[in-house]
């Protein structure tokens, strides 16, 4: 008795990881590097810029020295970040400049604010105080474990020389 053997339609493969990837690239939007490193360039540099702009203020018409006056322009320019977060201007801001917002203080204050307005109808615990940190939360441990290896190294290099 002969078995059976199912036969392929016409046309139709195994579709291999290789031969998805070849395809899926022919519809894979190309980016534009050179324009979007000069968008997040400026634009990074304008926050940058007018975070200058701020301290120079509060230098001259506040008292404050260059030293003290980094806290309130660092506490400025974050809640200026929050506000625009708020009234949806800052997400166009990111989705234009990519990297150049999402580096300075402004962008980290920008994915803890998002996510407290996007979980704010879950309530202000569970919902606002539980998610608010998801994204920011790995970026926090990472500063502080850099910052104490950082200290660590700084400290056994002032011993050795």
């Amino acid at each position: 008795m002969a078995t059976k053997t199912k036969a392929k339609p016409i046309g139709s493969m195994q579709m291999t990881k290789q031969m998805y990837q070849q395809q899926a690239s022919k519809y894979k939007p190309k980016r534009n590097v050179l324009l979007n490193c000069m968008r997040a360039f400026w634009v990074g540099g304008t926050i940058c810029l007018f975070g200058q702009a701020l301290q120079n203020m509060y230098i001259h018409f506040f008292g404050f020295t260059e030293k003290t006056a980094s806290n309130p322009t660092v506490a400025t320019l974050i809640f200026i970040s929050v506000l625009l977060t708020g009234m949806g201007v800052y997400d166009n801001i990111g989705q234009y400049a990519g990297a150049g917002s999402a580096v300075p203080v402004t962008g980290f204050a920008n994915s803890i604010a998002s996510a407290a307005i996007e979980h704010r109808s879950e309530g202000f615990v569970l919902g606002v105080g539980g998610n608010m940190f998801k994204l920011a939360g790995s970026v926090i441990v990472f500063g502080v474990v850099a910052a104490f290896v950082a200290g660590i190294l700084k400290s056994l290099f002032k011993m050795i020389f």
